[in-house]
């Protein structure tokens, strides 16, 4: 099993940029495919993004295409989200999540994924 362990929110203003980062510990990081969710108050965790496990394709939410970009580091343990020309919708607690091997198949859904980190709040201000 993995751990995760998200960090990097923070409050900004909008257009404002956030890197966030997710440390995993236990098993190989290579044996995962990760994503990144979000969850506003009163509202369903959603999708964000996902990138392969060896990193060679990534999928995003249509509310973020072009504004975030998901990364991994196998050899470091880690994972980021980079967060550039953040909107106050963008508001909501960012929680990482890793499931096990390749497969790509219905990456947005919170039931196939087997670890998630604690969360870390972002706040967008306009």
């Amino acid at each position: 099993q993995v751990q995760l362990e998200d960090s990097g929110g923070g409050s900004v203003q909008a257009g404002g940029s956030l890197r966030l980062s997710c440390a995993a510990g236990g098993r190989t990081l290579s044996q995962y495919g990760m994503g990144w969710f979000r969850q506003a108050p009163g509202k369903e965790r959603e999708f964000v993004a996902f990138v392969t496990w060896r990193g060679g394709s990534k999928w995003y939410a249509d509310s973020v295409k072009g504004r975030f970009t998901i990364s991994r580091d196998n050899s470091e343990k880690m994972i980021y989200l980079q967060m550039n020309s953040l909107k106050p919708e963008d508001t909501a607690v960012y929680y990482c999540a890793a499931r096990y091997g390749s497969t790509t198949a219905q990456y947005e859904s919170t039931r196939l994924y087997d670890a998630w980190g604690q969360g870390t709040q972002v706040t967008v201000s306009s």
